[in-house]
């Protein structure tokens, strides 16, 4: 949340209040903003999700090019075509989310006026060309519905989100050190006949079920220390910063704190709870996921024929996944879920409990939430006083 640099420039009077705003919908507290400035240029910053929808459409188009039809049903051995739309699957969400982010480093309005408007004009194009007329009137509905979620403030929560788990990647992996000793364990459970027999004989709705009760009950004690982490930052939001420097390269630098700051709402305080919470969920997940995708790996290297008939008795060699059959047994795919659900228990404990995660992971983000806040008495107290 903080800015670096020592020569950044003070903005212009008549620049100040759009430069607050954008910095409180870039640091993922749109609540403080008024109704009427959350509105405000919905359609620029709508550029970056459009983008990255823009960039999926074009990986369809290009599929149904290749393929004739943009469904993946791979059985047996793929031919090269196949191959190809293995490849451009497995590239597509972070290409994607490479195309949002860099349309995100676009600073005029102007500019990211013309990306949204580009992104809209590939997506509508795509869709004619690889679905029909109904699919079409949904797709011109989603691109609506875009602004009217930027509109909410979600979007701006997300992406601090996103943007504050890249800049930390290297504590990323850090917390994935930690995590060994689960990968390690659930190495066991991998290696487990019986895990493998009821992965195929379970099927993939109640396996869903069965993640989404492990996940909540993590999610649970993750949101409950949180909560319990939060209430003396929420209880002390009227109060100035410690060091007035750290405040001095944004646009609340010459703004005074209020002798009489204004007491949250119930909105800001829910706004600064979910920013703190999808922050730790954002981390735990990507360890998560990275965890799915080795053992995933090593499912795909270490399994063959009579392994998988062996642990599954004659388990399918093909796999379901979202709306694709892939080359891939089903057997694997849910075990790799399973152990994902392990690990996104384990993480979670371990946030609420570890010392140490929560001296790197969590006091940052209550500091620079509390430094949030101050600016947020500065912005009410101006906006009074203008």
């Amino acid at each position: 949340m903080r800015r670096g640099g020592d020569d950044v420039p003070m903005p212009s009077p008549d620049s100040t209040p759009r430069a607050a705003e954008r910095w409180f919908l870039d640091n993922g507290l749109p609540s403080v903003l008024k109704r009427r400035a959350r509105w405000r240029g919905l359609w620029p910053r709508s550029a970056p999700v459009l983008a990255g929808y823009a960039t999926l459409m074009v990986v369809a188009l290009v599929i149904f090019l290749l393929a004739g039809n943009i469904d993946i049903d791979i059985e047996g051995d793929p031919t090269t075509v196949e191959w190809v739309e293995l490849a451009l699957l497995t590239v597509a969400l972070p290409l994607a989310a490479l195309v949002g982010w860099l349309v995100s480093l676009l600073h005029t309005r102007r500019a990211q006026f013309a990306a949204a408007t580009t992104a809209a004009v590939v997506i509508v194009a795509c869709d004619i060309f690889t679905a029909d007329a109904t699919d079409l009137v949904g797709t011109v509905i989603g691109l609506l519905v875009v602004p009217l979620l930027t509109a909410t403030g979600l979007g701006s929560v997300l992406g601090w989100a996103l943007r504050l788990a890249v800049s930390q990647l290297a504590a990323i992996g850090a917390l994935m050190l930690r995590a060994l000793p689960v990968v390690l364990l659930t190495v066991l459970v991998f290696f487990n006949s019986p895990v493998w027999l009821m992965a195929a004989s379970v099927s993939r709705a109640r396996l869903w079920l069965a993640l989404a009760f492990l996940g909540a009950i993590a999610a649970a004690f993750l949101v409950t220390s949180t909560i319990e982490r939060i209430k003396p930052v929420l209880a002390a939001s009227n109060q100035p910063a410690d060091e007035d420097n750290e405040l001095a390269d944004t646009p609340f630098a010459s703004m005074p704190d209020p002798p009489d700051p204004f007491p949250l709402g119930r909105r800001e305080r829910f706004n600064v709870v979910f920013v703190l919470i999808v922050s730790q969920l954002v981390q735990v997940l990507t360890v998560t996921v990275v965890t799915m995708l080795i053992f995933f790996t090593l499912g795909l290297i270490l399994l063959n024929s009579a392994l998988l008939a062996a642990w599954t008795r004659n388990g399918s060699p093909d796999g379901q996944l979202l709306w694709m059959t892939l080359p891939v047994p089903d057997a694997l795919i849910q075990v790799t879920l399973f152990l994902g659900a392990l690990t996104f228990m384990y993480l979670s404990a371990r946030a609420v409990a570890d010392r140490e995660y929560r001296s790197q992971f969590i006091d940052p983000l209550i500091h620079d939430l509390r430094l949030t806040l101050v600016a947020r008495n500065r912005y009410r107290a101006a906006a009074v006083g203008g």
